[in-house]
């Protein structure tokens, strides 16, 4: 299966998993835990956990895969992407999801949509 959109971080990039904390309050669409791309300086991004589809470090830098997710383009130096669709059941995200991902083209060497290299346009 091809992944719609898939974005490569930088070189020595890491991914970091918040462990799901099963609580006996009874919080109601908390959403799933958190996923975060590690910079060597320790600076963590934030991505849509709920619409990773695969993730790995494999080759040393993050690769993501989005499944309804869309790339945008660039504005105002930022690379944006979109919410297009949810992957999971509305009682299983988070009422406060974001519908928008914006990232410093400086953190990202690629941005593959439907295994085609979109951005970097010069590629």
């Amino acid at each position: 299966m091809r992944v719609p959109l898939v974005i490569a971080f930088v070189p020595n990039t890491t991914l970091y998993r918040e462990p799901d904390r099963p609580s006996d309050f009874p919080i109601i669409r908390n959403g799933p835990p958190g996923t975060f791309v590690v910079f060597p300086n320790h600076f963590r991004v934030s991505l849509p956990t709920d619409q990773i589809v695969e993730a790995d470090e494999a080759t040393g830098a993050v690769r993501a895969g989005f499944g309804g997710m869309s790339f945008v383009g660039e504005n105002n130096g930022r690379l944006i992407f979109r919410r297009v669709r949810d992957l999971l059941p509305e009682d299983q995200l988070s009422p406060d999801r974001s519908w928008t991902m914006t990232l410093d083209p400086a953190w990202v060497t690629t941005v593959d949509v439907d295994g085609r290299i979109v951005w970097p346009v010069n590629l």
